[in-house]
């Protein structure tokens, strides 16, 4: 199965393979901003249909749009249909329980984010929702009497809307805010007194939605969370009666607290209660079996710790009890969805430098892989199957369907990028491992240039992932693509070091409180390894480059590491780690890395702080910083910069004002990309 499904997720390079290469282009930034984008596959619940989301780029207005595409999975030629009721704009397709009609969200009237609904038979679309706010997410009840929206309104409203009205002479004329809290500001937002929320709505016969009922009155915590959350941390339950969702209530300890809980609450919105108090750390995601009995959730055992193993926990209805299973399965799964049998849950989770779909027996927790060597983005189950998104290192996200009872192979479904990606030469990839920290085994990814002539020597791009619990892998990423790199002729080296996901729990463990010693280690004796193993790699002709701890990396290695190095890039990097821990916005991610606050363990902070070497900073390092964000404040640029410039490196600082961590315009992702390679160029010219 695994060199089947490489084969498929690979279609795009075999077709350039086969058309030799005499037309064969390099892979640039522009090509990959300007990619279709698939997303978010719904089957529905009578299998007969999987509708999608699929994002296109105008490059020269530098925004982006979202349509519905679908595709009848009876039909011989399976041929994906834009639906006409994507005009204006559509995302986040939902069914009805009939299949008779898919709920969507759209910004098509006035601009405001509201519910929709497509008949499926006449091909006609009504707007659901009138709200005066946009709706963020939102669920469909089971027996198609319910909708329940997410919205972003002040705590304490006691309706949908809060306003205050003051007469023009009453306007204040100064403009300061006044918190007595933290998350003043969080990812790329200030903080102004609003609150995802849920409300439920009850749909007459024509789908059209009544007068809304708060069903998180008084909640201080948003459902979704913040800011990544979305409509899989709340769900009806069976008998659509109730809404169970996760939150994190927290007060003024929000900042620096990781205990979500699941939470029921009648849909008059009275009478909430906590399932899950006696778990302190993080509970979400529940999805109830077919038959109603069994409730599934994810949940982590560690306070204040994000990068957490998820263990799979049921939880019996009518008794309350609860018990995990596949207790010795060494991954983290995500997303969770029951079969039409109830026998088994399905989920993704990495996987050694992959990310596969597992199935998991719901009796004995047997764990057993789906699919083979890829990405696996998202998935939806059929009534004997299952249709899931996946892409590769050479190849953006497509949709296949495969079917589990009949034992048949994966079929691709969609291939949205054939003409945009036919005359592209891939550069071709392969994984390896070596002994790395304390001898064990880490893994690593090698990616030729474009075009790669064996008798020549090529520089490399060494690229550094972020989190620090993360992965450069087998994925094909939007913002740190190894393709563009190959594409300009340069070889790339990616290192799962200590500290990555999907390579079990007690290796993603390792990294904290170790930042600076066994990541390092693993990167030198990684490179060490790919200069020993592959002869085309020019090792005078290298720059290293990394983002979030990636970034942080290089700034360490300015100081601990540099002589490898003809040039660093550091994108949103950590120049002072002790600053860090208190301008930071999620406190509990630099608090469980140094083992606590900055003023409570000041040594912790200060082992590997990368302000403590800047005496030694001699490589010629680009700095680079979005101004929104709030993850790394810009001072830490900054700093990194003036430390530069004060020592007489040569360095360049590149700032993207409304950017925040990541750099997601298309015209901003491909200057990015030009400042990047012409830095590289600068300093891996040949001589």
């Amino acid at each position: 199965m695994k060199s089947a499904l490489r084969l498929l997720a690979g279609a795009a390079l075999a077709a350039v393979l086969s058309s030799g290469f005499a037309q064969a282009a390099p892979f640039t930034a522009k090509d990959m901003v300007t990619l279709d984008r698939v997303s978010d596959p719904r089957v529905s619940p009578d299998g007969r249909w999987v509708v999608y989301s699929l994002r296109t780029v105008d490059y020269e207005a530098n925004n982006a749009t979202m349509a519905l595409w679908m595709i009848d999975l009876k039909a011989k030629d399976r041929k994906p249909t834009r639906l006409a009721a994507s005009d204006g704009g559509a995302n986040s397709p939902r069914w009805s329980a009939d299949s008779k009609a898919v709920y969507f969200l759209s910004g098509r009237v006035g601009g405001s984010s509201q519910v929709f609904r497509l008949d499926v038979a006449t091909g006609k679309a009504s707007q659901v929702t009138r709200l005066a706010k946009d709706v963020g997410a939102f669920a469909v009840s089971p027996d198609g009497k319910t909708l329940v929206v997410s919205v972003a309104d002040r705590s304490p409203c006691p309706t949908l809307v809060c306003t205050i009205k003051q007469a023009p002479d009453e306007t204040p004329k100064s403009t300061g805010e006044v918190h007595d809290r933290l998350f003043v500001r969080h990812w790329d937002a200030w903080a102004n007194g609003d609150r995802n929320q849920l409300f439920a709505l009850p749909l007459d016969a024509s789908g059209v939605a009544g007068a809304p009922t708060h069903l998180t009155q008084g909640v201080d915590g948003d459902t979704p969370s913040m800011p990544f959350g979305d409509d899989s941390e709340f769900t009806f339950t069976p008998d659509s009666k109730a809404v169970v969702y996760s939150v994190r209530i927290a007060g003024k300890t929000e900042a620096w607290s990781t205990n979500f809980d699941l939470w029921q609450v009648g849909l008059d919105g009275q009478g909430a209660v906590n399932l899950t108090e006696a778990n302190k750390a993080w509970d979400t995601g529940a999805v109830f079996s077919p038959d109603g009995k069994t409730m599934a959730y994810r949940a982590m055992k560690r306070p204040g710790f994000e990068a957490d193993r998820w263990q799979i926990v049921l939880r019996d209805v009518a008794t309350g009890k609860t018990r995990e299973i596949a207790t010795d399965w060494d991954r983290s799964p995500d997303t969770l969805a029951w079969s039409a049998d109830g026998k088994t849950l399905y989920a993704t989770a990495q996987d050694v430098g992959q990310t596969r779909l597992f199935a998991v027996d719901a009796k004995t927790g047997k764990v057993t892989a789906k699919t083979g060597a890829g990405h696996v983005g998202a998935f939806s189950l059929t009534p004997t199957g299952v249709v899931y998104s996946q892409d590769e290192l050479a190849s953006p996200a497509q949709l296949f369907v495969q079917d589990f009872k009949a034992k048949a192979m994966p079929r691709p479904l969609t291939d949205h990028n054939a003409e945009a990606l036919k005359d592209v030469d891939w550069g071709e990839y392969e994984q390896f491992s070596f002994a790395g920290w304390n001898g064990e085994k880490v893994h690593g990814y090698l990616v030729k240039p474009a075009n790669f002539d064996p008798a020549k020597k090529y520089p490399v791009a060494f690229l550094i992932h972020g989190g620090p619990q993360g992965s450069f892998g087998n994925l094909f990423h939007y913002r740190w693509n190894a393709q563009t790199y190959a594409g300009a002729g340069y070889a790339v080296v990616m290192i799962d070091f200590h500290g990555s996901t999907g390579y079990g729990q007690g290796f993603t463990d390792a990294i904290s409180q170790h930042w600076g010693d066994r990541p390092l280690e693993d990167l030198q004796k990684g490179w060490a390894h790919a200069l020993k193993t592959y002869s085309f790699l020019d090792g005078d002709r290298a720059c290293a480059l990394g983002g979030s701890y990636g970034g942080y990396m290089v700034n360490w290695i300015a100081g601990n590491w540099s002589e490898p190095w003809k040039c660093l890039v550091n994108h949103d990097g950590i120049f002072d780690t002790r600053f860090m821990g208190y301008s930071t916005e999620e406190l509990w991610f630099t608090e469980w890395e140094n083992g606590g606050t900055s003023y409570d363990q000041p040594e912790a902070y200060e082992r590997f702080n990368p302000a403590n070497h800047v005496k030694t900073w001699k490589t010629p390092m680009l700095v680079i910083q979005g101004g929104r964000d709030y993850r790394v404040p810009t001072d830490q640029a900054i700093a990194t910069f003036t430390a530069l410039q004060r020592r007489g490196v040569d360095s360049r600082f590149l700032y993207f004002p409304e950017e925040n961590h990541w750099v997601l315009r298309a015209q901003n992702s491909v200057q990015w990309h030009d400042e990047v390679l012409g830095w590289l160029g600068k300093y891996t010219a040949e001589k």
